[in-house]
């Protein structure tokens, strides 16, 4: 998985935080000073920012309102299944609250979650973990009581109020516990060793009642394309950007190692560690754009298989079956049943 600060977040997580702070009387402007984010990003719903933007707005947030106690978990509860678009939908048709907390582990970088986030069993238990120790100190607590308050929330959706919370665990005991505790509607464990939220085993592993299993490869599917989309670092983004700019699909890994001023097994390591592979990644783009182009484009097969990096016009046709289970004009009609 890419490291999650290489990934851009949706707009609407930040419309998320501009609309909170309204209700505590701060403006828009406010917020957004200094992130970059414009009036235009807020209208545009397939906008994206940074990770360094979202967290600009979020110091903003906390200089504008510095006497609210429990900020973070308030803010939290406002976080819905529906804000995180594919990535929440994939978990709401997962098969178990187990099984939604891998996926969501999977693909944390589409949510808003700053915590590395794990599962765990003990005793009779599920737990999700939130490991805050990366966030930087000065919004660890704000941001560590966002997730907390996040995750409670989409408990409570996924289980459509059929599943309980058996425990809220906090590390820390902040002076404002009482709040936390009226805003969870349970008693925390303050002074923990650790923060998670649990429920019972059995609960975790009984059948979420929108199951879909037609939906959930598909979806998983969809979840791994957007964050690919998404993903503006790491060695990955950086081939994706030569491949599909100044080298092209029709580049070896030599061509992109050098581009990149590095040795050829130096760049197959450095994907092995991000859990792809030069192959996977012109695959994945080729795919992509050649399925594009057809729906797209009167271009011939010939010239198709050209643009693409194919040496001939057969090796393009078994790509397209392989792809779609059929052929490349026969993929064609049917999206374009008038042509």
């Amino acid at each position: 998985m890419p490291e999650a600060d290489s990934v851009l977040h949706p707009i609407v997580i930040s419309q998320v935080m501009i609309n909170f702070a309204a209700r505590h009387g701060v403006d828009a402007d406010t917020c957004l000073l200094g992130t970059g984010i414009t009036d235009a990003d807020l209208l545009d719903g397939e906008a994206l920012v940074t990770r360094q933007q979202e967290m600009r707005l979020v110091e903003n947030l906390l200089l504008a309102l510095p006497d609210v106690p429990a900020l973070g978990f308030e803010l939290g509860l406002h976080y819905s299944v529906s804000t995180f678009g594919i990535w929440g939908f994939a978990m709401r048709t997962s098969r178990t609250l187990r099984d939604a907390v891998v996926l969501a582990t999977r693909y944390l970088p589409l949510s808003t979650a700053y915590c590395r986030i794990h599962g765990f069993d003990e005793s009779g238990l599920f737990g999700v973990e939130m490991v805050a120790d990366g966030i930087p100190r000065h919004l660890r607590q704000f941001l560590l009581e966002r997730d907390m308050a996040t995750g409670i929330n989409l408990l409570n959706e996924l289980g459509l109020s059929g599943l309980q919370l058996a425990a809220v665990e906090f590390r820390e005991t902040p002076p404002y516990r009482e709040r936390i505790a009226a805003l969870c509607d349970l008693e925390p464990r303050f002074g923990s060793a650790r923060n998670a939220l649990l429920v019972r085993a059995e609960d975790a592993n009984r059948p979420l009642p929108m199951f879909d299993p037609h939906l959930v490869r598909m979806l998983d599917d969809q979840c791994r394309q957007q964050l690919q989309r998404r993903q503006v670092g790491g060695v990955a983004g950086q081939v994706r950007q030569q491949l599909l700019g100044p080298l092209g699909l029709v580049a070896s890994c030599e061509d992109v190692a050098g581009a990149l001023a590095m040795s050829p097994r130096s760049l197959r390591r450095k994907l092995d560690q991000e859990g792809t592979s030069f192959r996977t990644l012109v695959e994945e783009e080729r795919r992509q754009l050649a399925l594009r182009l057809l729906e797209g484009s009167r271009m011939k097969l010939d010239e198709l298989a050209l643009q693409l990096g194919y040496t001939d016009t057969a090796s393009f046709s078994r790509a397209v079956r392989r792809w779609t289970g059929c052929s490349p004009g026969q993929y064609r009609r049917d999206r374009n049943p008038a042509t």
